[in-house]
């Protein structure tokens, strides 16, 4: 079976620790910087960092149009921390000059869970790993955003504090923590699962 093509977008971010943990899972990893790289991957990784500089860097590079384009085309993405703001339809505190993706039907707000001083570690629930004899994931949260409103079109995967922290749409995994900040790579390997079975097509 060919390997998954993972992109991870390269413009800013936790860059290095999401490429060593697809690569650890077997999948064919590539770096994102330019329109021309999409076309080379059969998904795309949206790292933790810095929302509003991956905002503004995407439209320095010309990347917001062809990027939109791919995702609505069916394209799955791996959203986390700052790159589930890119994705989701409406950011709360953001720059009035910051542009999303519109993928996700979500409401964001950026630094919901408070500054880099408010960064935390905890226990999360996460039904969907259970098939590996754990279910519970040690979720590490830094800036993080805070899931506002999850719409009808999105499924809510684990909640922190009655709040949602990780959801799915479609093909889409986003997460208000940094799975890729652990040493479980539970998650990128669901990713991936559903990337091999076709769950993502059939979603």
């Amino acid at each position: 079976m060919t390997a998954p093509r993972v992109g991870i977008l390269a413009l800013q971010g936790d860059v290095r620790e999401h490429a060593a943990m697809f690569d650890r899972f077997g999948a064919t990893v590539s770096l994102v910087r330019s329109a021309g790289d999409l076309a080379a991957i059969d998904a795309l990784v949206l790292p933790g960092g810095e929302s509003t500089t991956m905002s503004r860097l995407l439209g320095v590079f010309d990347m917001i149009g062809p990027l939109r384009a791919r995702l609505a085309d069916g394209m799955p993405a791996f959203a986390t921390c700052a790159g589930a703001i890119l994705l989701s339809a409406h950011v709360l505190d953001g720059r009035d000059d910051q542009e999303g993706l519109g993928t996700l039907d979500l409401t964001v707000r950026r630094n919901g869970y408070g500054r880099q001083v408010d960064s935390f570690e905890a226990d999360i629930d996460i039904p969907m790993l259970a098939t590996t004899g754990d279910s519970t994931f040690r979720a590490v949260f830094i800036r993080a955003p805070r899931f506002e409103r999850v719409g009808n079109a999105a499924q809510v995967l684990a909640t922190y504090d009655n709040n949602p922290v990780a959801i799915a749409q479609g093909g889409h995994m986003a997460f208000a923590f940094h799975p890729e900040m652990t040493a479980d790579g539970r998650l990128h390997e669901q990713f991936l699962n559903n990337l091999r079975s076709g769950a993502h097509a059939a979603a």
